[in-house]
């Protein structure tokens, strides 16, 4: 993906065409009084103004993502929704996809009130995420092989927890453009930790289980239901300028999620 210029830390939550009867907050589970939520955002095209299709290829690569964060955070009262699109791409300042997650974190903080909320944000999804970080109900995001162009802002992330995720073996979003936003996110004040997942590509076909697990075991850490990981945790608490907090090599990971010490 190319460098499309965007305004991304000032996204607000009014939308533009296609807006009308909209539904940008889609709900995979949703417990009564859910005390914390998660959000899915998947990837997309640089431009294309089309509506997804019915059968949208980017969001059923999430489906196992989904499934196993279900799974992760059952009976700890977290709801776990998708954000949908109302086109198939960013679309250069109009930031799309950027627009949509703030109409849903808005409709999500309408329903749940100020419970805490990670993103979890893939390509163009992670752009998203990240953009829409600044929004007073999000706590935490993951970004996954994320679209990270070098004029997009990250003061707005200032004091969330930012964990990235990065297949050595991308060749469509750069994982050096991954790692100098994770920079510049320290520096403004930005708790972050970066993960090369070895071996894999853009469309994290190869070590699947590694991506779902490990995404939901972070996901549940940044919520309180378990202690993060010790080389994340240790990573976080580096200072700014450390280059090692954004390199981590993503290990193996267990089939049995760590036991639950507190709740969200």
């Amino acid at each position: 993906m190319s460098r499309p210029a965007v305004s991304g830390a000032a996204v607000s939550g009014a939308t533009a065409d296609g807006a009308v009867g909209h539904r940008a907050l889609h709900w995979r589970t949703r417990p009564d009084g859910a005390r914390a939520a998660v959000l899915v955002l998947h990837g997309g095209e640089e431009h294309n103004l089309g509506r997804p299709a019915r059968l949208n290829l980017p969001l059923l690569r999430m489906n196992g993502f989904l499934r196993v964060l279900t799974r992760a955070t059952a009976d700890a009262g977290v709801a776990v929704g998708t954000v949908r699109y109302r086109h198939r791409g960013w679309n250069g300042p109009r930031a799309d996809a950027a627009q949509d997650a703030v109409t849903a974190l808005d409709e999500l903080a309408s329903l749940l009130g100020p419970v805490p909320t990670v993103l979890i944000g893939h390509s163009m999804g992670g752009r998203a995420a990240l953009q829409a970080g600044g929004h007073p109900a999000v706590t935490g995001l993951i970004a996954l092989a994320p679209w990270c162009p070098a004029e997009d802002p990250c003061e707005h992330l200032a004091g969330r927890d930012v964990l990235m995720l990065h297949g050595d073996r991308d060749t469509v979003t750069a994982p050096a453009d991954t790692r100098a936003f994770a920079a510049r996110s320290r520096a403004a004040g930005a708790r972050v930790c970066g993960y090369t997942v070895t071996g894999s590509g853009h469309a994290m076909l190869q070590r699947v289980p590694d991506w779902h697990r490990a995404t939901a075991r972070l996901t549940a850490a940044l919520l309180g239901l378990h202690p993060l990981p010790a080389e994340t945790a240790a990573a976080l608490a580096l200072p700014p300028a450390s280059a090692e907090a954004l390199a981590l090599p993503l290990p193996r990971q267990p089939r049995r999620a760590a036991a639950r010490t507190t709740s969200p």
